[in-house]
């Protein structure tokens, strides 16, 4: 058993950038297994069609542009000599354009559209995007100033008069560098920063847009219905509590309830972990495992760290003891997990009332 949990461990540290996870684009309601790999099947065949339907488009467009400037280059049409060389650098400059766009679309085709994991053709998509329109505004720019001392001293000074202006929207732009490089978090992920908690649908160049989950309307995990969206530049001044981490996509959660202090305190506790280790006892242990060797390789104390579902007393200040089930969960699976464990250990707790007791309707 310890051998499996340390492969698993190895397996997930080297492959942390192909953890397999779909991106929860609504509401964090995740693709089924049929349904995922379904997709996953059908994407590869409709994704090459497009790409070779949009290769053959510039191949055309290459091939008309070259048509053109060889007619206007043996002076096939009667330009004047003062308008023959702005036309040949649009001609020029339309050519460039059309091969960043077609060796993007190859580039897109051969290296990013075959890779497994959605995060990652993700961001490297966003990357390749952003690369091609540099390319082009300088193709551009090329087309519009022949004489590049004059472009770039006017650039230069529109840049010192723009400069303060753009102040915010560069250092998100910032930001979104630091999270392709730094990945504190990746489209499908379950995140805080701030105020802010959600799944995360987008990750745009200035900001990122977050499916909110809670709220101020809901008192549990369930999706609010509300976009939250906030500029990348918040990762590089905030904490961002992941709860979707690759290599350990599990929190900590909790099921309390409210005993007399003459209830029988070992029944209520073996009570509780008896439902918690029948509701998520094997998946529990699974996760400990690989937890325990992922510690294990860090100055962690992992001493602490249990296997089964521990429960704990504290004294209420409301002359009540306080009975705490924790357990390890999936962070979308919360809400329905702690539901499912608060039924079935009421109805054990209740079948008990001598031994069990609990507020009464007229004293809450």
């Amino acid at each position: 058993m310890a051998t499996k949990e340390k492969a698993e461990a190895e397996r997930l540290k080297r492959q942390d950038e192909d953890v397999k996870r779909a991106p929860e684009q609504t509401g964090g309601k995740a693709l089924k297994p049929q349904e995922a790999a379904k997709a996953e099947a059908e994407r590869p065949p409709r994704e090459r069609r497009r790409h070779k339907l949009w290769i053959s488009t510039y191949l055309l467009a290459l091939v008309a542009l070259a048509a053109l400037l060889y007619a206007v280059r043996l002076k096939f049409f009667d330009f004047a000599d003062a308008y023959r060389p702005p036309v040949l650098r649009a001609v020029y400059g339309a050519m460039a354009v059309v091969v960043v766009l077609g060796a993007a679309r190859l580039v897109d085709a051969l290296l990013i559209d075959p890779l497994t994991d959605a995060a990652s053709r993700y961001n490297l998509h966003r990357v390749l995007r952003l690369a091609a329109g540099v390319a082009i505004t300088l193709i551009v720019v090329s087309v519009l100033f022949a004489n590049w001392y004059t472009a770039a001293v006017s650039f230069g000074v529109l840049s010192l008069v723009v400069g303060l202006a753009v102040q915010t929207p560069f250092t998100s732009l910032l930001g979104w560098v630091y999270i392709l490089v730094r990945a504190p978090y990746r489209v499908g992920d379950r995140i805080r920063i701030g105020e802010a908690t959600g799944d995360v649908i987008d990750v745009g160049y200035l900001d990122t847009t977050l499916w909110e989950f809670g709220g101020q309307y809901l008192s549990t995990d369930h999706p609010s219905g509300r976009v939250i969206r906030f500029p990348n530049s918040h990762v590089l001044s905030n904490a961002v509590y992941n709860y979707s981490w690759p290599l350990f996509p599990y929190i900590w959660n909790e099921v309390t309830f409210q005993v007399a202090y003459n209830s029988d305190l070992e029944f209520v506790a073996g009570v509780m972990r008896e439902v918690a280790e029948e509701e998520i006892g094997k998946a529990m242990r699974e996760r400990i495992g690989v937890y325990r060797e992922l510690l294990a390789q860090t100055p962690v104390d992992e001493l602490q760290v249990r296997e089964h579902p521990a429960v704990v007393f504290r004294v209420n200040q409301n002359t009540w003891i306080d009975a705490t089930v924790r357990y390890l969960v999936e962070p979308r699976e919360a809400g329905r997990v702690k539901t499912r464990l608060i039924q079935k250990m009421l109805a054990r707790l209740n079948a008990e009332p001598d031994r069990v007791g609990f507020p009464k309707d007229n004293m809450r």
